[in-house]
């Protein structure tokens, strides 16, 4: 019974499509509102909680020292993780993180990582031996689709907001200097946008049933130049080269717009 109704619901959204439309009313290339809270966890480095239509992710910034990755001894650590909560969606279980869920984690952390947006040259402590690790963990409580994208603003949110401590290399280790903190040095603010296909129709920023619905998807992030960053694709069709070149100007028009949002909620932090 469930695949008849996915199947007819699909039906419904690409002969809502044929005409132009979409399910909830939105234009093709618009996206859901969005707000963005900043320093949603008190007790963070650096907080945010996104909501994204009825999406909603709450990313905390967890810095703290660490040792540096073997062949990276001249710069700090960046990652990004992802979680759904069992409350966010019924078709979410407890349990390790299942391939989306991971995949999810790697989209995020790409976009930022390849912008550059943390500048991990200035989080060294001492050189080969200890560095600031910048670990954005993001959580989702609601789920209705796109949680690429909102994932991707909580997490720059929550940086864009972060303050680092300062550590000291004494005796052969890390020492926290009490009272001395200064804001994570950022380079560029990233925002990804997430298109999904479904028969010959681009739409931006996807609901659920249109998720459901999707035969292929594109993540494209940009940085504040304008310039295309980071690029994933996913879902078993394809995208012609005419489609990738749309999908990359829409991403870099809408990237514009969602990037002042970013500022503005910084802003009024």
């Amino acid at each position: 019974m469930a695949n008849i109704i996915d199947e007819l619901k699909k039906n419904q959204i690409l002969e809502l499509l044929d005409q132009g439309k979409r399910i909830d009313g939105r234009n093709l290339d618009q996206t859901r509102e969005l707000s963005i809270e900043i320093n949603a966890i008190p007790k963070a480095n650096g907080s945010a909680r996104v909501r994204l239509g009825d999406t909603e992710v709450i990313c905390g910034v967890k810095i703290q020292p660490d040792r540096p990755f073997p062949d990276m001894g001249d710069k700090g650590i960046f990652i990004c993780t992802a979680e759904l909560l069992p409350l966010s969606d019924p078709s979410v279980e407890t349990g390790p993180p299942g391939p989306d869920v991971i995949e999810l984690a790697r989209v995020v952390d790409r976009g930022i990582r390849e912008s550059h947006m943390v500048d991990l040259s200035q989080l060294v402590i001492e050189k080969d031996k200890s560095v600031v690790g910048v670990f954005a963990d993001n959580v989702a409580v609601d789920y209705d689709g796109n949680l690429f994208d909102a994932c991707s603003y909580a997490a720059t949110a929550a940086l864009l907001s972060s303050k680092t401590p300062k550590w000291n290399w004494t005796d052969d280790a890390p020492v926290l200097a009490e009272g001395e903190e200064s804001a994570v040095p950022i380079t560029t603010i990233p925002v990804s946008v997430t298109m999904g296909k479904i028969g010959n129709h681009i739409i931006v920023d996807p609901n659920a049933d249109e998720w459901a619905s999707m035969d292929a998807r594109i993540t494209i992030t940009s940085d504040s130049d304008g310039n295309i960053c980071a690029l994933q694709k996913g879902g078993v069709d394809g995208f012609t080269q005419e489609e990738i070149f749309k999908c990359g100007e829409i991403s870099v028009r809408i990237g514009a717009q969602i990037r002042e949002k970013l500022k503005e909620a910084q802003k009024g932090a």
